[in-house]
């Protein structure tokens, strides 16, 4: 299974991005999908996770209200819309395709990583 993920970017504070991260390969519908960022500096951090069929999202607080992730099982991909960019939502961020159906909340339910996406916001 190989993830690419695309749509990083510079933008303005204030502005908006959407992720994707296509799966390709042996691939199914039926386990969870999610969005890693890594700052520099710092260690990966959990953003948001969803589950196999898209009924089921998880987020984290800092990004809660501004990011949503969503998925079409009929493309094998996932997005992640983030709105009202912040500097400090400067980072690499990587998707994650799961092992299992729930959404994806923490790394150890990652089976694939993808390989990264820069996006840097502007003050």
């Amino acid at each position: 299974v190989q993830l690419q993920a695309s749509g990083g970017g510079l933008v303005q504070a204030g502005g908006s991005l959407r992720l994707s991260c296509a799966a390709s390969g042996r691939t199914s519908s039926n386990v969870g999908m999610g969005w890693f960022r890594q700052a520099p500096g710092k260690e990966r951090e959990f953003v948001a996770g969803i589950n196999w069929s898209g009924s089921n999202t998880d987020y984290a607080h800092s990004v809660k209200g501004r990011f949503t992730i969503s998925r079409d099982n009929a493309k094998n991909t996932a997005y992640l819309q983030m709105n009202s960019l912040k500097p400090e939502d400067t980072a690499v961020y990587f998707c994650a395709r799961g092992k299992y159906s729930l959404r994806i909340v923490k790394d150890t339910d990652v089976n694939y990583w993808g390989q990264g996406t820069q996006v840097t916001v502007s003050s």
